[in-house]
């Protein structure tokens, strides 16, 4: 059952939907805002893991830190469809293509994807140009109304917030940079309905 093509969870039990379309630099927790609500939503981020090339297989840790999420988004540089299979044991799989991804999974996948809870919609693309600075992913995040923009490309994790725009880069599970220097990582996005939480988690 391939779950990154369009999925309703309106009958689900959750005020949330899913809409799905054909479609910084932190290392550590960085909340936007404070609460104690308890999480409605956890979303799972992860990127560039760049199966079999450069690494044989995820790392088991993301399974681990991805065992209770609600959806998990892939923001690209996959190489082979068979990742979303894997991820897609745990929960529902948005993803996208990135540079490095051959012609299955960019014809697969689209360049740009998002989904929606409650009212949050967030957004995912491989590389919004990050060579160019944030000019590009403002415009990206405007232009499609996104509360949080997922992206990847760099290997290296980033949590940036402008205003109430969340700007995350989950890094790498198999392949960070600068290499020796940085460690492999993934991500998590706590949402409710008042704020979105989002973690950078090494592994």
């Amino acid at each position: 059952m391939n779950l990154y093509y369009p999925i309703n969870t309106s009958q689900m039990h959750t005020p949330f939907n899913l809409r799905h379309s054909q479609m910084a630099s932190a290392q550590t927790q960085l909340p936007h805002t404070i609460t104690q609500t308890k999480p409605a939503k956890t979303i799972g981020l992860i990127s560039d893991t760049h199966i079999p090339k450069r690494a044989r297989s995820l790392p088991k840790a993301v399974f681990r830190i991805f065992e209770n999420v609600d959806y998990i988004i892939h923001a690209g540089d996959l190489v082979e469809l068979a990742v979303l299979d894997e991820l897609e044991q745990l929960a529902p799989v948005l993803a996208v293509h990135g540079n490095m991804d051959g012609p299955e999974v960019s014809g697969a996948l689209p360049k740009l994807n998002s989904l929606k809870i409650s009212d949050w919609k967030i957004g995912v693309t491989h590389d919004p140009g990050t060579i160019y600075g944030m000019n590009r992913m403002r415009e990206i995040a405007k232009q499609n109304n996104f509360n949080a923009l997922v992206y990847g490309h760099t290997h290296n994790p980033s949590i940036k917030w402008e205003t109430r725009t969340l700007y995350i880069n989950p890094g790498s599970p198999t392949n960070p940079e600068p290499p020796f220097l940085s460690k492999p990582t993934v991500a998590l996005l706590r949402i409710t309905k008042e704020n979105i939480t989002p973690e950078i988690i090494p592994i």
